[in-house]
């Protein structure tokens, strides 16, 4: 009798360790989808940043799996006989959790500071280094979800995205400038290069004026081209290239290689390459670099 009554309880316990699990998971569940409907509907409609909201909507979760261990412990005779346990040597145990914890709460409070200065936000498209460029999709405590050009998501802890240097091409404006840089030779005719240069830039559909109203009264051109520096082989041309987001400067930018390399090779402009003069002496051959 003794014996099956114990095998009720544990099986009792164990039941009642599932519906909990169960009932957090679901709770969390329900309130993550109805808060971010709210917040969506909120922020159209005063016309705010869904970040914070985001963030909000990521700590309620770990209130609720929190709220829900200190239950488990309180349930389940062994976890709490461990648990006071644990707090009778509270100097260890704050040894142990403070080592523990020290990075998990170094990335909460990076991601607080996130939410408070707004470096970036949600639905922003930065740059962290060479590598890292996408749209900024989530902020949670721990850390930062990042949605590249190739629908990868690289998730960075909030403590170190916090450190580093951000580029954020979204957080006042979309509208961007692209520094284009052509390379002709030294016999090239530099005005009809430009002439070209900004002929095919002001017929691309994604180019923009960028001009301000002072350059547009002063007749500036839209395509601003100067001659930035002389290279071992190469006169170097800049271009400005203004587009209304970041992607459609790149596409602008790659579009405008192509086209005017087909324009230098139709009328003559050449684009340097290497090259190498063999002199040939006694018999021998040196080689001299031009």
């Amino acid at each position: 009798m003794k014996n099956l009554l114990e095998h009720f309880q544990n099986d009792y316990l164990w039941i009642l360790i599932i519906i909990i699990i169960a009932i957090a998971v679901l709770l969390n569940k329900i309130l993550r989808l109805g808060m971010a409907k709210f917040f969506n509907v909120a922020a159209q409609k005063l016309k705010t940043d869904v970040t914070q909201y985001a963030f909000l909507k990521n700590a309620v979760s770990f209130i609720i799996f929190l709220i829900t261990t200190g239950v488990l412990i309180y349930t389940v005779p062994a976890l709490r006989k461990l648990s006071l346990t644990l707090f009778a040597s509270a100097g260890i145990f704050a040894a142990i959790l403070g080592l523990a914890s020290q990075q998990a709460f170094s990335n909460i409070i990076s991601g607080i500071f996130i939410l408070i200065f707004k470096p970036f936000r949600v639905g922003d498209l930065i740059r962290l280094d060479l590598t890292t460029t996408g749209t900024v999709e989530d902020i949670t405590l721990r850390h930062t979800v990042i949605r590249n050009f190739e629908n990868r998501r690289v998730i960075i802890p909030n403590s170190m995205i916090s450190s580093q240097t951000i580029i954020n091409s979204t957080i006042h404006e979309t509208k961007t400038c692209e520094l284009t840089e052509f390379g002709i030779s030294y016999g090239s005719d530099i005005d009809k290069a430009i002439q070209i240069i900004r002929e095919e830039a002001e017929k691309h559909p994604l180019l923009i004026d960028g001009r301000t109203e002072e350059e547009i009264q002063n007749e500036d051109p839209k395509v601003i081209i100067r001659v930035v520096r002389w290279d071992e082989s190469a006169v170097i041309l800049r271009a400005s290239l203004w587009a209304a987001e970041s992607r459609f400067a790149f596409f602008l930018k790659c579009d405008l290689y192509y086209s005017v390399k087909k324009r230098f090779d139709a009328e003559g402009i050449e684009i340097p390459f290497p090259h190498r003069t063999v002199y040939i002496r006694d018999g021998k051959e040196q080689a001299a670099k031009k």
